[in-house]
């Protein structure tokens, strides 16, 4: 209710001129003052914690194995470095909540664009096994009230990152309505549903209830809500590989000033996976599998009360009161894989995956959002192919065509068994197939990759960075080089894969689409729930083993309050 206090203040900013007000240190004008231009500073605290949030304080830690490493990869080398303080979800996503996102989804886009709430849902097949009866995890699993509280799985990175993206805007959408600064619209449109990104851009289409109370002298004494106000919370995302290690180990309770008395190979103290404590003294403090085919004990006396998942807030939190960081399901983070990525990367808040991008404008600077979608190429059924390993074949719509090919009739004359033929009708494209993600879609901002092509991208003036793309940076590969423009060195390949350090598919499973994936699951041995062990699975795939948590980023003091 902080928000109240600060729009409150505004309300008699205009009527306090008086020696009382806050002047600018650096030259001497008054804040808040309509008389003096009417520049504004707000009334602010610190960073509110979102829902399921909580706060992981930073440190420096060593990142990678502290143990054996028995399985002789040696992609996980220790390596000391710094975490900036973040919020990461107490527990990964429920079934339940990932079902308030489908009916969100389903609701906005279902009738309009069908294909976006598909692409949304998980993918239940993951349960099937050629010699192992799990259907009735196929179809109970994600829907029936009994699992509503177990981790949601079969999401690929890619939903992950839109559900990320989907509860952002929520969340800051019902801070607004907290308010007082937004009514609740129970019917938005694939068009005017709130963005948070929209919003600040200047390009939403919706309609506030109130604006912020102005200082400014030209203005009609309200204006927007700017980043400037801290009302809007930063974005919900996924946790870097660094993040997501640091807080499983949770060494804060290990720590007394600036010595950490012991290392943990688990998330909790000790080298066993039973609890040594006298009151629960044998009981598991994970979801695993113990030896060969028992996951979960014997009749009577189950040892950790799950055949397959359990629910999120099973076990014992870790002490950031993090729940279910080794065992239950594997978790994504937003990090690409590379073996040598601990050894490459920063020493502070280190990270593979970058791609800068910026958002599209017109030619007057106005910033472009996604109003309508297109299909590639409406001649050809070739976007059935890119929607096949999202949905697992072809998706059809109410009419029985598939999507890829349903389009706004505008001629009487259209033949259905003529798709898109020019000469014949003429077609406006509707529905279109999303090969990587929901990033373009109705209500969103356009984003492009930063380019030295685009004068206005300045990159020939940074030292820090020449391109977009640094996701093989350090990797060997020509675009790692500083010859990476270089016609001559480039001549010397004789085709594009060659540039490539990891061929995937002939030479490597590894390639810029590989991300990293952290923690044990259920199907999981004890080796794995060791946070510094590192996995990597295709952006595009998903598992009945892997599920995932957010995280925001922690702005301003690390501790809170000033560090006080």
């Amino acid at each position: 209710m902080k928000n109240r206090y600060r729009i409150a203040f505004f309300l008699v900013a205009g009527l306090l001129f008086s020696c009382q007000q806050e002047r600018s240190p650096i030259t001497g004008w008054a804040y808040n003052d309509p008389t003096n231009g009417g520049f504004e500073k707000v009334p602010y605290e610190e960073q509110e914690t979102g829902p399921g949030l909580v706060l992981v304080e930073g440190g420096s830690f060593t990142m990678g194995r502290t143990e054996q490493d028995v399985t002789y990869e040696w992609n996980n080398v220790p390596r000391r470095v710094t975490v900036s303080s973040f919020y990461m979800d107490e527990t990964e996503v429920s079934n339940f909540s990932y079902l308030e996102y489908l009916y969100w989804t389903n609701r906005i886009f279902g009738t309009d664009y069908p294909e976006i709430y598909y692409l949304a849902l998980p993918d239940t097949l993951v349960w099937r096994e050629k010699l192992a009866y799990n259907e009735p995890m196929v179809d109970y699993y994600l829907r029936h009230p009994s699992y509503r509280d177990y981790p949601v799985v079969g999401i690929n990175w890619l939903q992950a990152n839109d559900f990320c993206a989907w509860r952002t805007d929520r969340v800051n959408e019902m801070i607004l309505i907290r308010e007082g600064l937004l009514d609740h619209n129970p019917q938005p449109s694939s068009s005017d549903y709130f963005s948070t990104d929209t919003y600040l851009s200047g390009v939403w289409q919706g309609q506030l209830k109130s604006k912020m109370p102005s200082s400014d002298p030209n203005a009609d004494g309200q204006r927007e809500i700017r980043m400037e106000d801290g009302i809007f919370l930063p974005k919900y995302r996924l946790p870097t590989e660094a993040e997501w290690e640091f807080a499983a180990y949770g060494l804060i309770g290990n720590t007394i000033d600036e010595r950490v008395t012991e290392r943990r190979v688990y998330p909790w103290n000790g080298h066993g996976t039973r609890n040594a404590s006298d009151d629960y003294l044998g009981q598991m403090n994970a979801n695993f599998v113990r030896g060969n085919g028992d996951f979960m004990g014997v009749s009577g006396a189950l040892n950790d009360n799950a055949d397959i998942t359990a629910p999120v807030y099973s076990f014992w939190p870790n002490d950031f009161g993090l729940y279910n960081m080794a065992g239950n399901v594997s978790e994504w983070t937003m990090d690409v894989y590379r073996p040598n990525t601990l050894q490459d990367a920063d020493e502070f808040r280190p990270f593979r995956g970058n791609v800068f991008r910026t958002q599209v404008r017109d030619e007057t600077s106005y910033a472009a959002n996604v109003t309508d979608l297109f299909v590639p190429n409406p001649d050809t059924t070739a976007g059935a192919d890119s929607i096949k390993p999202w949905l697992g074949g072809s998706i059809l719509a109410n009419d029985g065509t598939p999507i890829v090919q349903r389009y706004n009739h505008v001629a009487n004359n259209y033949d259905p068994t003529k798709p898109g033929v020019a000469s014949t009708v003429t077609l406006e494209a509707k529905y279109f197939t999303i090969p990587d993600g929901m990033t373009d879609v109705p209500g969103r901002i356009k984003w492009r990759e930063v380019s030295s092509a685009v004068a206005a991208d300045n990159l020939d003036e940074r030292r820090n960075y020449k391109m977009a793309d640094y996701i093989n940076y350090m990797d060997g590969d020509l675009l790692s080089s500083i010859y990476y423009k270089n016609e001559d060195v480039i001549g010397d390949f004789q085709n594009q894969s060659a540039k490539m350090m990891y061929e995937y598919g002939k030479t490597s499973l590894i390639n810029d689409k590989s991300r990293v994936i952290k923690g044990g699951s259920w199907r999981d041995r004890a080796y794995f729930l060791n946070p510094g062990v590192r996995r990597y699975l295709d952006q595009r795939q998903s598992n009945a083993w892997l599920g995932f948590r957010c995280a925001m980023t922690r702005v301003g003091s690390p501790k809170g309050m000033g560090g006080k």
